[in-house]
């Protein structure tokens, strides 16, 4: 079997909206501005591989071919609270595509990864899903949100982060490395980790960043 594919979106517009997120002195409004433009840039090569079938259309002119997206239609799943500041980005780029929601978190005591809300169809069976999360940092939600997602049949998985922490893509391509039908895209791959798992030199905290509150 292929390798779990890993894309650092290297394009300068990419590079300079990451610039600005990283900003301490960007304020929520411009913060969720720049990371909806951000998602729409990172989603145009994430979705490079969905899958599409032909339809004839007419035109002012005359009958053509075009390209749809095939059914089932890709499903976009934001991880609680931060990846809702992406859905935006990806449902603006992939309009037809239908929206779950999932809610994760770490059990203090126990450190196990709980689900806490979840949205999704019953069945995923034959579905290409997105999954949207700001920060990749301990790797922790992300791993349990695709054995989650396969679980439920999903066909493939492409995670779109702006940030990843080694030791996060690290954690993840020991759990899902050797599947191909994972994909992740991010913006920027940082230094590492840290001792409070923050991702440096990251951007701080993406949720509080966006909505101005406390977790």
């Amino acid at each position: 079997m292929s390798p779990m594919r890993v894309q650092v979106v290297d394009h300068p517009l990419v590079a300079h909206k990451v610039t600005v997120l990283r900003d301490k002195n960007t304020p929520s409004p411009v913060f969720r501005q720049l990371t909806d433009e951000l998602v729409t840039l990172l989603a145009y090569e994430a979705t490079r591989e969905v899958r599409t079938e032909q339809i004839t259309v007419e035109t002012p002119v005359a009958t053509t071919v075009g390209t749809a997206f095939a059914k089932p239609t890709p499903l976009v799943v934001p991880i609680l609270r931060a990846g809702l500041g992406m859905l935006e980005g990806m449902t603006r780029l992939v309009p037809t595509a239908e929206v779950g929601f999932l809610g994760m978190a770490r059990n203090e005591e126990t450190l196990d990864i709980i689900t806490y809300a979840e949205r999704l169809p019953d069945d995923l069976t034959g579905r290409q899903v997105f999954v949207v999360d700001p920060m990749l940092a301990t790797g922790g939600t992300l791993v349990e949100s695709i054995k989650y997602l396969f679980d439920r049949g999903a066909d493939s998985v492409t995670c779109i982060c702006l940030i990843a922490a080694p030791e996060g893509i690290a954690r993840l391509e020991q759990a899902h490395g050797d599947n191909d039908r994972v994909h992740l895209v991010i913006a920027a791959l940082d230094d590492g980790l840290t001792p409070e798992a923050y991702i440096t030199p990251g951007l701080g905290d993406a949720g509080d960043r966006l909505y101005g509150l406390a977790e």
